[in-house]
């Protein structure tokens, strides 16, 4: 038997105005968007805001639905739209925010499992790292230089070769 530790680098700040200037405007992009989210069931305002290689942003937010669980989130929303938009144009920075309409807005989330699927799909497809900056609306901010790094074994195609 071998034993192996899997770990990511994560950069934790205090608030957004550590962040260097772009980064710190895309995660307040993030934070504005929350209130354009469709979640009258949760509650819970999701935003992304994707900005690409080129300089392009696209945003998305949650989608919920009355059959749930079809509802979208808001980094696959955005995902898509950046996608279908912008087909071959790399994704660089990815920032997600939120505002809950039933609690505190101060601590970092981090996309569901689906959404790290995605993003670990994307970042396989454009072969290059997606950063990810996550944060609520006040408090600490967290980014991964990496979207991968949030799902350590991860499903793959290599999975499906064998």
């Amino acid at each position: 038997m071998e034993r192996h530790q899997l770990q990511i680098n994560l950069l934790v700040y205090d608030s957004i105005s550590e962040l260097e200037d772009r980064d710190a405007w895309l995660l307040q992009e993030a934070r504005e968007v929350t209130a354009q989210a469709y979640a009258p069931y949760s509650q819970f305002q999701v935003g992304a805001v994707i900005r690409l290689v080129n300089g392009e942003i696209i945003a998305g937010t949650n989608q919920e639905n009355t059959s749930f669980p079809v509802g979208l989130c808001a980094e696959r929303v955005a995902l898509s739209a950046a996608s279908a938009i912008y087909p071959n144009e790399p994704i660089d920075t990815i920032a997600v925010s939120y505002r809950s309409l039933h609690g505190e807005n101060d601590s970092p989330i981090s996309p569901c499992g689906i959404c790290r699927q995605t993003l670990a799909e994307y970042e396989l497809r454009q072969e290059t790292p997606i950063r990810l900056i996550m944060g609520g609306l006040q408090g600490k901010v967290l980014v991964v230089e990496r979207s991968n790094d949030l799902l350590p074994l991860g499903f793959n195609l290599d999975a499906l070769n064998h």
